[in-house]
């Protein structure tokens, strides 16, 4: 095992133990690949499923996996124009199975995140049949206060960067809280605990992944 598979895993074992005491649904897998596995377990046959903003979904390459076993996927990424993501968006919102990750995960189980358009964070919170969210340990943090940190001083600039985004932080490296037009930090959510009618599964896992 290596140093940082030993680091990791109590971080995660405390983290997955919290959400559970939270009334979420979570797991602990060691590896990427245990990830993919289980939560493509998750996916009924013939189900619709709706991919958040989320590049830890996509390095996995679930979304080439779901599509190759034939589900309808609700990816506004594949939309062509500004229309067709916008109905992308919506359809995530009543999908069966959504898949996304968190910017932030504290060791007490609460789950934070920001948003731009609002569009994962909504699907997050009520709609989906059932919420999958994937977390690599390097979104774990000891408490709240860090996690909006973390949110707002590595998610945030990390996901302009990515977007070609023209603010501040893309040049910085840090938030200055900007009026930019191209701001994503719109919408921040905290969910404390699961949402009373949304079956929500956390996959905690050992590595890193994402931003």
């Amino acid at each position: 095992m290596s140093v940082k598979s030993k680091f990791y895993e109590p971080r995660c074992q405390k983290a997955v133990k919290a959400l559970i005491k939270n009334g979420f649904n979570a797991i602990y897998v060691p590896t990427k690949e245990e990830a993919v596995k289980r939560a493509l377990e998750l996916v009924p046959p013939n189900a619709t499923v709706g991919v958040g903003g989320s590049v830890t979904v996509r390095e996995l390459g679930i979304v080439d996996e779901l599509q190759a076993r034939g589900h309808v996927v609700f990816d506004h990424h594949l939309g062509k124009t500004d229309e067709e993501r916008d109905r992308i968006r919506k359809a995530q919102l009543t999908c069966d199975v959504f898949f996304s990750s968190t910017n932030a995960l504290t060791l007490d189980g609460k789950l934070v995140n920001i948003d731009g358009t609002g569009n994962r964070v909504a699907s997050m919170i009520f709609g989906p049949g059932h919420v999958v969210l994937i977390v690599g340990a390097n979104k774990i943090t000891d408490d709240l206060e860090q996690a909006m940190l973390r949110a707002k001083q590595v998610a945030s600039p990390m996901n302009c960067i990515r977007l070609n985004r023209n603010t501040p932080c893309v040049t910085t490296g840090y938030c200055t809280d900007c009026g930019s037009e191209d701001r994503i930090c719109r919408v921040t959510t905290i969910i404390e605990y699961r949402p009373t009618l949304t079956n929500f599964t956390v996959i905690v896992v050992g590595e890193e992944i994402g931003y």
